[in-house]
């Protein structure tokens, strides 16, 4: 059986001859057999099933004849809304009569000249899941307005402003959940889209609900095939006149299903085993290429209408489909797919509209690409003429945002209707998690129908809070740097210091629940670090190309993803940013939330899963202190690796740092603890960003973690010119930091942790009641010298290029500073212990 088999041997006969069901043609625009075929469904709400030959759902279909049926039933919208001539619709109405055998070149022609004449008008198109996603923007697309598409995803942080029930589905439950509620309110009609109108129950649900949120005066319902009793077109009559609305159906076809009295009883087909197909020969799954052909899809573009998608959207969606179509020709090619072979891209349940762009695009250059999607719901397979779901592949679902159906299995049908060359899977991130490519998922069992295997994996955009940028948020330009976290600014959250540490050290408080007061140096200290800088920003140039080219060497990848953790990382995640930048790489930078004991922020890993190759993240910070963050990371990626339900191809727990005294990390640009100029100050070296804040009553499950942006002190800002000191030393230390890199490559960089002895044997010495008290580095002791209540400062002798501002702030603040000749470190900062510790 082939796409192109359509009404001929297929269509439906098997089940007519075999249960006596019947499909008669209704007189419509386009004659009902010329649009479906017949299988069974294993659904005891609704045995048969009408299979579209234009839909691709089932069927593996030529893309420009699903585009243009889906364009043809638009243009019949306009055309009933009054804004087209229905007169011009008849040369496509017998150009899609052909099905497949159509002149599809003159079919896209005449109804994309067609959509050109559309008249401007109100409305919103909302489209079904999971059948009619792609149908509900072809359908948009002709009218030329925005719309929606339902969803069975529980997105979390995500408000459904919509619900209702499809009583006969295999999921019943749908949510709408646009981005913004004001597009539900949008004036102008309501369109909504299926591909068949069986009953009319599910579409007079979906009134009832919008109207309730969103009354409007007309509505209609479009689908390709109309096949409802004359009581069921009486329904919807009463509900119009109930709500006081118009309630307008227009379809493509027209007809009914005849079912006799009792359905005769016959044999039910082997059920598909997990993993498996039904025909075949097993043959090995193709790796996901590096980079990703998906990665040519830009994040921020829309890949779905799940939560809104304008004109301007489609645009933005079809010039990515068709970069991701050259890359995806290129992919295939490097692995001996020939030229002539024919492919199938395969989209995966309600993500159908991308993929159909990029099967559409991959046509346009000369591909030989149909299009199918895989779906929930289980169907009869029967390898025999004349029924339309002739071979079929069952998997384990792999959505990590599934909802209550979640841990159902998955089907993909027809998938053995050609000799495919390849298969070219198209998902978004939260669907491609470990489960697809576990031995019993959806790749595994593609496997033998195609030599090749090619996953392409779509970011997503979901509602709720992006990024934060300069201007509007911190000092750097907003390419360098997405703060994923929420601003604060306007709640008072510093307090005392003594009574902040005493409430720390007693247990009453977490640390992050609250901030230090910004310490405002005086213009010695300005001097002191400005002169500091001058002293060693080649050393930080240095370490900054070290750590960048080791960490792009052991992973093994140029397409890097820097997360650095706020704030102290985020300085150098710009300096390893602008070093990419300067060989070609453009490395995305977002800076997020770590706490000690609370661990990293998962709703901004869950932003950042969504968007990018998991693999591609790099962690990044400033400098290693005993190696508690170290620490904390690490059970803080495996826990969100397993939330996320991403195993092994999650994120990695590895963490760059420039400067590594701790012997903590295998990525370093130096294990020296030497000054860093940005440990010397707070926000005003850091983007005027304060410490980030994790606080219940501010902090909700599935908000990003809080910071401040300190814009009254814009007039004591080096933020900028500390980055572009240290940048312009890179040509001069390119060649020994790159020289380093190979070194430290080479050479044996297992973490030693000898930070986190030093630090139990000074608590040991100083009787100190935990650890957390001791803070080891250069960096930690200026922390503790300046955002906490230090107690005394331990040095190395021969360190005093390094501990100037050191000493200065300690005589400041009359904190004794002692040597200590054996100190891994050249310094460490011990906390005070208050009285409720014993001290």
């Amino acid at each position: 059986m082939s796409a192109t088999d359509a009404g001929a041997g297929w269509d439906g006969t098997w089940v007519a001859e075999h249960l006596g069901v019947r499909v008669l043609d209704g007189g419509g625009p386009v004659p009902l057999p010329s649009l479906v075929g017949m299988a069974l469904r294993i659904n005891p709400r609704r045995p048969h099933l009408l299979v579209s030959t234009v839909l691709a759902k089932h069927v593996p279909t030529d893309p420009r004849l699903v585009r243009a049926a889906g364009a043809l039933l638009g243009l019949e919208t306009a055309a009933r809304l009054g804004r087209l001539d229905p007169d011009l619709l008849e040369a496509p109405r017998a150009l899609l009569a052909a099905g497949a055998g159509a002149d599809l070149a003159a079919l896209d022609e005449t109804v994309v000249a067609l959509s050109a004449r559309v008249g401007a008008g109100e409305g919103l198109v909302l489209g079904y899941a999971e059948t009619a996603t792609a149908l509900g923007h072809l359908v948009a697309r002709a009218l030329r307005l925005p719309s929606l598409h339902s969803t069975r995803r529980r997105v979390r942080g995500a408000t459904s402003h919509l619900e209702f029930d499809e009583s006969h589905s295999h999921a019943t439950r749908h949510l709408v959940v646009p981005a913004d509620a004001a597009l539900l309110r949008s004036g102008g009609p309501a369109v909504l889209v299926d591909d068949e109108l069986t009953t009319g129950r599910t579409a007079l649900a979906t009134i009832r609900a919008l109207h309730a949120v969103a009354p409007r005066e007309a509505y209609v319902v479009a689908a390709l095939v109309d096949a409802r009793r004359a009581e069921d077109r009486e329904q919807i009559a009463a509900v119009a006149a109930e709500l006081g609305v118009s309630i307008d159906v227009v379809a493509l076809a027209s007809g009914s299903v005849e079912l006799p009295e009792e359905l005769p009883q016959i044999a039910a087909p082997e059920p598909l085993t997990l993993g498996t197909a039904t025909r075949g020969t097993p043959t090995a799954v193709a790796g996901v290429p590096v980079p990703d052909p998906g990665d040519a899809w830009p994040v921020g573009v829309r890949e779905s209408a799940r939560h809104g998608f304008g004109p301007e959207d489609d645009v933005a969606a079809s010039a990515a489909a068709a970069r991701v179509a050259t890359d995806v020709r290129d992919a295939l090619a490097e692995r001996g797919v020939p030229a002539d072979g024919e492919v199938l891209v395969l989209g995966t349940e309600e993500l159908m509209y991308a993929p159909l762009l990029v099967a559409d695009a991959l046509r346009r250059a000369g591909v030989g690409a149909y299009f199918s999607t895989t779906t929930r719901s289980p169907v009869q397979v029967r390898d025999v003429e004349g029924y339309a779901v002739r071979s079929g592949v069952r998997f384990v679902a792999h959505d990590r945002d599934a909802d209550g159906y979640g841990e159902a299995d998955r089907f993909a049908y027809n998938v053995a209707a050609r000799p495919w060359a390849a298969v070219v899977v198209v998902l978004d991130r939260p669907a491609a998690t470990a489960a697809t490519r576990g031995h019993d998922g959806l790749l595994a069992a593609l496997a033998p129908h195609a030599p090749v295997v090619l996953p392409v994996v779509l970011p997503v955009v979901t509602p709720g809070p992006g990024p934060l940028h300069g201007p509007e948020f911190g000092s750097y330009a907003a390419d360098e740097v997405g703060w994923l976290l929420q601003d604060l600014s306007h709640v008072a959250l510093e307090g005392g210091r003594e009574e902040r540490e005493r409430a720390i050290q007693s247990g009453a408080a977490h640390y992050a629940e609250s901030l230090p007061t910004e310490y405002r140096p005086d213009d010695a200290y300005r001097d002191l670090y400005a002169e500091q800088l001058a002293g060693v920003a080649d050393r930080v140039g240095a370490a900054v190309v070290t750590v960048s080219e080791l960490s792009r060497r052991v992973r093994g990848r140029d397409d890097l993803v820097l997360v650095s953790l706020a704030r102290a990382g985020t300085p150098i995640g710009i300096l390893m940013r602008r070093w990419a930048r300067r060989h070609g790489w453009d490395w995305p930078h977002h800076a997020v939330s770590i706490v000690r004991d609370r661990g990293l922020d998962l709703t901004a890993l869950r932003w950042i899963a969504d968007r990018y190759d998991p693999r591609r993240v790099l962690v990044v910070d400033g400098w290693t202190g005993k190696g508690a963050i170290a620490r904390e990371l690490a059970a803080a990626v495996a826990d969100a690796n397993d939330v996320l339900r991403l195993g092994e191809e999650g994120f990695a727990p590895d963490l760059a740092v420039l400067a590594d005294p701790g012997e903590c990390v295998e990525l370093f640009g130096t294990r020296d603890d030497f000054l860093i100029p940005s440990a010397c100050l707070n926000s005003t070296v850091s983007g005027l960003v304060s410490r980030t804040v994790l606080n219940a009553e501010l902090v909700g499950p599935d908000d990003f973690h809080g910071a401040k942006f300190y814009a009254e002190l814009a007039a004591e800002d080096v933020s900028v010119a500390y980055l572009d000191a240290v940048e312009s030393t890179f040509a001069d230390v390119e060649s020994a930091g790159v020289a380093e890199a190979a070194r430290l490559q080479a050479a044996d960089r297992t973490p030693t942790w000898s930070g986190w002895a030093a630090a139990e044997k000074l608590q040991a010495d100083h009787g100190l009641p935990s650890v957390n008290l001791v803070k080891p580095g250069v960096g930690e002791t200026t922390r503790v010298l300046l955002r906490r209540v230090p107690w005394r400062v331990v040095v190395r002798p021969g360190r005093e290029a390094d501990l100037r501002h050191v000493r200065l702030l300690a005589a400041d603040r009359g904190v004794p500073v002692v040597e200590v000749p054996d100190l891994p470190y050249s310094c460490v900062g011990i906390i005070r212990p208050t009285e409720q510790d014993g001290s």
